[in-house]
């Protein structure tokens, strides 16, 4: 792996921050929706954003232990 510059870990820092507070906006929103396939596929794209946090910080953390 290639090491990353302090700046480039910093982008994932904020990228992973990002994706934490839209899967928990998201989650809020399925929360609140009475119609349960709106709420199912609200669900699903939060789910889809948690995974994008475990991928990244599995990068991030992969890159921190090589610097």
């Amino acid at each position: 792996m290639t090491q990353l510059t302090t700046k480039e870990l910093s982008f994932i820092e904020d990228e992973i921050r990002s994706e934490e507070i839209t899967a928990k906006t998201i989650n809020w929103c399925a929360s609140n929706c009475d119609d349960q396939e709106i709420r199912d596929l609200l669900e699903q794209i939060a789910e889809t954003h948690q995974l994008n946090i475990a991928e990244l910080s599995q990068y991030f953390n992969q890159a921190r232990m090589i610097q």
